[in-house]
């Protein structure tokens, strides 16, 4: 199988940088041991070297393109026990087959940080590596060695088995290697495989039994799981036990996906009919048929065609159902000519089939489809019609629902359909702008060349709606062609894939409002890099004046496309994704969101139907990470059911899980073919931290809406949530890690340049959305995106107030307490502090093991009383019970208002040693800005 795939995983281990010295001796002799799908490498051994360099490329097979991704490729740095005092282990980097790319011309190297292979090893340092794949055409050679193999057998069986057995490693070496490679790594879970097959060279020639064999015949598992018998065992000795055990823990999460598909929402009824074609007696007719439907007060016609099968397929409502009984008949289309007559459409009947629903079959995925069958219209004026269809009873589970005619949603519009949109894949521009060279100036007019000035110079940066400039800068003098204005400043552009063409820069004259000169830079060839380690190259562009300058000097560039940011397009507390953008820093999922949306109850009506009566359209949307899931539209109903199923992976368990509901306002269009915008009816936010995994949460949370009259209940909306996490080890390991990429901290951006930045995502991400069929609405993807919420306003100003009035009646109490105690208002009291006093003179070695005993008491006390429903947005926090209806008109009209961030530092943190400093947050402080925080609940 491996000789067929055609495609080999490159491996480039290029070295490693501030290893943990492990030999005793402040240094380490390091070399690498790299796992991929069963092979298995080992790089040279450098050393006594804390950096070493290795810059070997190793290669592996893959057997299976389409698997490759499920793939993990492990790399485990060791201490070589021969130079050193015991073999020890350094770190190990684990990437997953979904962040390989394909070879380019140029690829980029990649520091991967050192991982502990558990939480109490002494690990650090960083491996650089490059990562990427060929395809190749599947050698030919094997394909025409075969038959030539069963035609001429080899005229010398033994030297053949001579030379495959000196092409094998000495039994006694390999022996040794691997009893070395199994005493230095931690034995695995996994099933292991034979060592031949790892440790064997690519090249060792095969047998004739080998090369003639047929592959193994492979007996498909069925659809449905099924427990192994050790399953099984461990369920019966838990049973005994007396303890309770879940069923996550007992199977992958890869089969978690199919298994529990739709645990967490009931089976939605629905009647299904698929209406495939029709046979008629009159073979030579032309005429155009069509199929009409009745049940109760329910009529739908399929499509009126005459050459070709309808082969659609409706679904009905089950509850909405007023009737038991099915009619289907079919008709026939003609128009009859008359002499100085307009030509009449007339239809005829060719027959009629009714069905008793009652007696319907009932098909439930993994059922396979019913298939139609052929049944006679019955009909005295034309009979020997016949009709093929197939009725049966399924769940909203079943494959021909999301492309069936739906009764409760409106039939086929499609703005009313299920759908799943993708964000686009968003990178940061950077463009340094470091100087320019022989500018030819525009001569100005003769007026103005009494006047001698100095002219200013800027470089103006466009991409797409976006618009940036340098500060201005001047030079000696206008009939100077040499001066070479410089100004180093960055530019940073926001970037969605697929890429806009060009960049246009233009360097303008302040004094005399002209162009210099302009120049375009070709987006989709500019360099991508991973971190600040290695500065992009700087290169010169000419720059293009008008027709009689056709040269108008040089700018000097700087170009590259940040690859270790995440693009922020929601905000920062309540973000759902925080990897990187480039594919060689992503990490495996450590865990599952599985969200049952379920339905909404006691809707308000929000727009009136035919003048009469109040209605509502729902739909809900779902958004974490870069996926949208929006659901069918549920049309005039208060308490719609939708039942939807949506299943993400996890990349950081403090993330944020985003609900919206909404009013569908664009399915209708008026006669000038316009529409309304959707309608908020409110919106929920879950976050993963606060979630107990392998557990199942199922409640209604209320829709809260700020509207002029004030705060106003919608209703409410139920839904299911369930995290599982395969590894608790990784969970861990997530609150030690920052909670954004590396180059966050080590080049971080201002307050108010990440603000600019992440309005331009927003608008870009709303954009490429509004522009998807059917398009998710501007109006949808800012309330999700929480567009306004760096906005200030007076409620939210007077929230956080409290909040913060709050946090200091702490301290005012313990400033009473403490005063208490000194006026012996509590004699007892102020007897044990005296004990406590005295303990701590006698015993100050003691002082830090009690307070580390008394923050853990507090914190499992707190574990213990902690709350065990995923919070909502608190009306009281959020202070919209009182707020006054000038401070909503000033909150709704949106007024912007900028704040430069306040920053306090101890004096002593700020003057510590540079031995004590770090680019990356501490490990205490990236714990707590992980912990929820109240601002979620804020509205």
């Amino acid at each position: 199988m491996a000789e067929t795939s055609g495609r080999k995983l490159i491996v480039e281990v290029c070295n490693a940088k501030n290893l943990m010295p492990k030999d005793g001796q402040g240094t380490a002799s390091a070399y690498a041991i790299v796992d991929f799908d069963g092979q298995r490498r080992r790089t040279k051994t450098k050393q006594r070297d804390l950096n070493p360099e290795w810059d070997e490329k190793l290669e592996f097979l893959v057997h299976d393109n389409d698997s490759m991704a499920s793939e993990i490729l492990e790399i485990n740095i060791y201490n070589d026990k021969k130079s050193g005092k015991r073999s020890t282990f350094l770190g190990k980097v684990k990437i997953p087959g979904t962040s390989f790319v394909k070879a380019e011309p140029e690829n980029t190297l990649v520091y991967f940080p050192l991982e502990k292979r558990s939480v109490f090893s002494q690990i650090k340092g960083e491996l650089g590596l490059k990562i990427y794949y060929i395809d190749e055409d599947p050698p030919a050679a094997a394909e025409e060695q075969k038959p030539a193999a069963e035609e001429k057998p080899p005229e010398n069986p033994k030297e053949e088995e001579n030379k495959q057995e000196a092409a094998k490693p000495p039994p006694e070496e390999k022996k040794k290697e691997d009893q070395e490679i199994k005493a230095e790594e931690k034995p695995k879970e996994e099933p292991s495989k034979p060592e031949e097959k790892a440790t064997a060279p690519e090249n060792t020639p095969k047998t004739e039994e080998a090369v003639a064999a047929p592959p193994p015949e492979v007996e498909n598992p069925p659809i449905a799981y099924t427990e192994k018998p050790s399953q099984e065992k461990d369920k019966q000795q838990v049973e005994r036990t007396g303890l309770s055990i879940n069923e996550m823990e007992l199977q992958p999460l890869a089969r978690d996906r199919n298994r529990s598909a739709y645990d967490l929402v009931d089976r939605m009824p629905f009647l299904f009919v698929k209406v495939v074609k029709a046979k008629r007696s009159d073979a030579n007719s032309t005429a155009a048929i069509y199929a009409k439907l009745v049940i109760g007060t329910h009529s739908i016609k399929t499509k009126s065609q005459a050459d070709k099968d309808w082969d659609q397929v409706f679904a009905f409502d089950k509850e909405g159902l007023n009737s038991t009984s099915l009619e289907v008949s079919v008709w026939m289309e003609e128009e009859i000519k008359k002499e100085n007559e307009a030509a009449e459409r007339t239809e005829t009947c060719l027959g009629m089939v009714s069905f008793d629903l009652q007696e319907a079959p009932k098909r439930v995925p993994p059922d396979s489809p019913l298939a139609p069958q052929w049944y006679t219209l019955e009909s005295d004026k034309s009979p020997g019609n016949d009709v093929m269809l197939a009725v049966w009873i399924g769940t909203q589970a079943d494959e021909a629902f999301q492309e069936a005619w739906q009764s409760d949603s409106g039939g086929l519009i499609p703005e009313t359909r299920a759908k799943v949109y993708l964000s686009p894949k968003l990178w940061y521009l950077r463009v340094t702008v470091i100087q320019t060279q022989d500018l030819q100036l525009a001569s100005e007019p003769e007026a103005k060349k009494k006047v001698v000035r100095n002219p200013e110079l800027y470089v103006k940066a466009q991409f797409g709606a976006q618009l940036f400039k340098t500060s201005r800068t001047s030079v000696g003098s206008t009939l100077s062609s040499s001066s070479n204005p410089t100004w180093n400043e960055d530019l940073v552009f926001v970037a969605a894939e697929p890429f806009e063409p060009y960049m246009t820069l233009t360097v303008e004259d302040v004094t005399n409002g002209q162009s210099v000169g302009h120049a375009k830079l070709h987006v989709p060839s500019v360099e991508k890099r991973t971190d600040d380690r290695a500065e992009p190259k700087s290169r010169w562009f000419n720059l293009v004046g008008d027709e009689t300058r056709p040269y108008a000097g040089r700018i000097h560039l700087r170009v590259c496309l940040e690859g270790g940011y995440h693009v922020l397009d929601e905000a920062a507390h309540v973000t759902s994704d925080v990897r990187a953008a480039a594919k060689q820093l992503a990490k495996p999922p450590i865990g599952l969101l599985e969200v049952g949306i379920r339905g909404a109850t006691n809707l308000l009506p929000v727009k009136i139907k035919n003048g009469m009566r109040g209605s509502t359209d729902t739909y809900v949307v779902a958004k974490y990470g870069p996926k949208w899931v929006r659901t069918r539209t549920i049309l005039d109903r208060f308490n719609p059911r939708v039942e939807r199923a949506v299943h993400l992976d996890v990349y950081d368990p403090c993330t944020v899980l985003t609900i919206g509901v909404f009013d569908n306002g664009r399915y209708k269009r008026d006669e000038a073919g316009k529409s309304e915008k959707d309608i908020r009816i409110g919106k929920i936010r879950v976050r993963l931290s606060t979630l107990d995994t392998n557990r199942v949460y199922m409640n209604s949370y209320s829709l809260t809406v700020l509207l002029p009259g004030g705060a106003k209940k919608m209703g409410e909306i139920e839904i299911a949530v369930r995290f599982s996490c395969s590894s608790w080890l990784s969970l861990i390991q997530a609150y030690t890690t920052p909670m954004l990429p590396r180059m966050h901290y080590v080049r971080p951006m201002g307050p108010a340049q990440q603000d600019i930045l992440r309005h331009t995502a927003m608008r870009i991400v709303t954009a490429r959305l509004a522009r998807s069929e059917p398009p998710l609405g501007q109006e949808v993807v800012q309330f999700m995106l929480d567009s306004d919420t760096h906005v200030w306003s007076m409620r939210r100003s007077k929230a956080n107030w409290f909040r913060v009035v709050g946090c200091l009646s702490r301290v005012a109490t313990l400033a009473r307490w403490l005063d208490g105690i000194r006026t012996w208002l509590h004699p007892p009291t102020t007897v044990v502090m005296h004990v406590l006093l005295v303990a701590v003179v006698l015993c100050p070695h003691l002082i830090f093991p009690t307070l580390f005993m008394y923050a853990f008491l507090i914190l499992l006390l707190r574990s213990r009383c902690r709350q065990r429903v995923p919070a909502n947005m608190d009306p009281r926090i959020s202070y919209v019970d009182a707020v006054s209806p000038d401070e909503v008109d000033e909150e709704l009209d949106g007024f912007p208002s900028t704040r430069p961030a306040d920053v306090i530092r101890s004096g002593f943190y700020y003057l510590r040693h540079p031995r004590f400093r770090d680019d990356m947050p501490s490990v205490s402080t990236n714990f707590f800005r992980r912990l929820p925080s109240l601002s979620d609940q804020i509205m």
